[in-house]
């Protein structure tokens, strides 16, 4: 739950992360931040076609065991 303004966000129920915080971008994209305490766990970006029927999310950020992760996943609608 939150509101799409960059402000930190309390997210309980998830045991890995403790905070979130999405900033729209423009009508298409939404940036968003994963932390734990602190520390910034994943960055992102969510950006949604001009048509509506593909969102594609890229993500960096760092895994528990501090390595370095990043990945891209493209969802079509159907």
């Amino acid at each position: 739950m939150g509101k799409f303004d960059g402000k930190t966000t309390r997210s309980p129920g998830d045991s890995t992360s403790d905070a979130r915080a999405v900033k729209q971008v423009d009508d298409h994209t939404l940036t968003f931040t994963v932390k734990k305490g602190d520390k910034v766990l994943v960055t992102g970006r969510i950006v949604l076609s001009a048509d509506g029927k593909t969102r594609t999310v890229t993500t960096e950020g760092t895994d528990a065991a501090g390595k370095k992760i990043s990945a891209t996943a493209v969802y079509d609608k159907q």
